[in-house]
């Protein structure tokens, strides 16, 4: 089955259409920000209310600060949290780089090339080789081998030959 092709109106129509429609989205997403900020600051920081005497002042600062304290250490927890999570993604892409290999191993294609062709792209063409394998071959002439035929006789007297201490000398004596 054959695809129709989209036409360059209707793929620039779709296009501005998703980009209104994430346009949106994001503004969305922006306004709910905004009033989870508002939301959180008012849970957190209630109005503030000076006292009168210096005394109720003081009191005021003291909490203010371990507020701060308290804070900032969670603040220090949750940064060094997101320092250690991006150094193992950056360990984990490089482990997965390392295993992908960094280069695509190309599609393989048959080439009907002679041997001789085959060496010459090897070699270069300053070396002139000719790929006559059998000028290269050993001349090996057969040998026949003619082992002398023991007698064949009964063999349960060989075996009790070799019985023994004696048989076993008689064996190495004739195998040397």
């Amino acid at each position: 089955m054959s695809e129709k092709k989209m036409s360059s109106s209707r793929k620039h129509n779709l296009k501005s259409l998703m980009l209104s429609i994430a346009k949106g989205l994001l503004e969305a997403e922006k306004t709910e920000a905004e009033a989870e900020r508002k939301r959180y600051m008012e849970e957190n920081c209630p109005a503030l209310s000076l006292p009168g005497s210096v005394q109720d002042l003081q009191e005021l600062c003291k909490k203010l600060h371990q507020q701060i304290d308290k804070v900032d250490e969670e603040r220090y927890d949750l940064q060094a949290k997101a320092e250690k999570a991006d150094k193992e993604i950056e360990d984990l892409k490089i482990k997965v780089i390392d295993l992908k290999g960094k280069f695509k191993k190309p599609a393989l294609r048959k080439v009907r090339m002679s041997a001789d062709a085959m060496l010459q792209a090897l070699l270069g063409s300053k070396h002139k080789v000719s790929m006559d394998l059998r000028a290269n071959l050993k001349q090996v002439k057969k040998e026949v081998k003619e082992e002398p035929l023991e007698a064949v006789g009964d063999w349960r007297k060989n075996i009790e030959d070799k019985a023994g201490m004696d048989g076993r000398k008689k064996m190495f004596e004739t195998e040397g």
